[in-house]
């Protein structure tokens, strides 16, 4: 498309060595010996959402950037797209096969679909009102998609895609449960989606802190109640994640009183249908993102957020902090054992060695 161009970067990785930032010692109920962490690449940048495809880490960023940074060969490879005189931030990535799709995360919401040989970029949705703000953005399968965003009238704003990416369509109001007046979502980790099967679950904050699900990849709807922090703007669920159908996570807090670290995290184990505030007064403050650690039977948990790394094995009953890093927006699992996590300036591997 003519009024988008694309700059090319392939720069050398800057790589730390290796640092254990945490012995679990005495730690009763650790399950590893040490934690290892090295500096993928630093860049004055901003990564809210990052997506693992073999042996590369996709991200989208501010200033209408993303691109990937590969593992093998240590090389990160940045792409730019501009559109008018329009401050890009792109909040939302998902992938399949063959494509990585990156959606604005403001008026006008521009989702656009990008080859993974990197030849092709086709901008396939846009949507113009003052009220648009997409936070997250997930595949089901090669076909079948999902974008969500804050409410424009008294539903979420919700878009899907049944043919690979190329059409998007909303979701009528009609067909989704009313929001109030205030509830909305977090742009934070691209984590507000999350997908297991045909199970769809979107978190939202503000006013009400609730759980909206589908059983049928988004044609119909339910939602639930949390015991989350709600009732102001920027309070409720920032984060979520499922292991299975059934357990369950979430996460988030008080973005303005970000050392409160109570009605700031939930687990369920009925797929969503009721939550369990867990370990009140204890751990993490606010949290932008949590995940389970693959191969764990729903037991281990890592969050990032503003008070450091934080790592749970028996099901975000305890914590204990393994990095002091404030600056980590999202992570994700490569394998039981590894993550790349990613924020403000950097991206890194977090090596758990259990």
């Amino acid at each position: 498309m003519k009024n988008i161009f694309l700059i090319l970067l392939v720069l050398n990785a800057l790589v730390s060595c290796k640092t254990s930032v945490y012995k679990s010692g005495s730690l009763s109920n650790s399950s590893f010996q040490s934690v290892e962490i090295d500096t993928l690449f630093q860049d004055k940048i901003s990564i809210r959402a990052i997506q693992v495809d073999k042996n590369k880490i996709w991200y989208a960023a501010d200033k209408g950037r993303y691109g990937f940074y590969n593992l093998d060969t240590n090389q990160k490879i940045e792409n730019k797209i501009t559109k008018d005189s329009l401050k890009l931030e792109f909040r939302s990535i998902a992938q399949t096969a063959k494509h990585v799709f990156i959606l604005n995360v403001a008026n006008p919401a521009l989702l656009y679909q990008i080859s993974k040989t990197g030849k092709e970029v086709q901008l396939v949705y846009q949507e113009n009102h003052e009220k648009v703000f997409f936070n997250s953005m997930q595949f089901w399968d090669d076909k079948e998609g999902i974008a969500m965003g804050d409410p424009i009238s008294d539903c979420l704003n919700i878009i899907t895609t049944r043919d690979g990416g190329n059409f998007w369509s909303k979701i009528s109001c009609d067909k989704l449960p009313k929001v109030v007046v205030g509830e909305a979502g977090f742009a934070a980790s691209n984590t507000n989606i999350v997908i297991k099967g045909n199970h769809t679950w979107i978190v939202s904050g503000g006013k009400k802190s609730r759980v909206f699900y589908s059983s049928d990849r988004g044609n119909s709807w339910a939602v639930y109640e949390t015991p989350m922090a709600a009732g102001k703007t920027m309070t409720g669920i920032f984060t979520a994640d499922f292991y299975d159908a059934n357990n369950g996570f979430i996460a988030g807090g008080d973005y303005e009183i970000r050392n409160q670290n109570f009605s700031n995290k939930a687990l369920t184990a009925d797929g969503g249908k009721t939550w369990q505030g867990i370990a009140e007064n204890q751990g993490f403050g606010y949290a932008s993102c949590v995940q389970y650690v693959p191969k764990s039977n729903s037991k281990k948990l890592v969050a990032v957020g503003t008070s450091g790394v934080y790592y749970s094995s028996d099901s975000g009953a305890s914590w204990m902090q393994v990095s002091t890093d404030s600056s980590l927006n999202t992570i994700r699992f490569i394998d039981k054992n590894v993550a790349v996590a990613a924020g403000q300036n950097k991206m890194i591997r977090i090596k758990f060695n259990f």
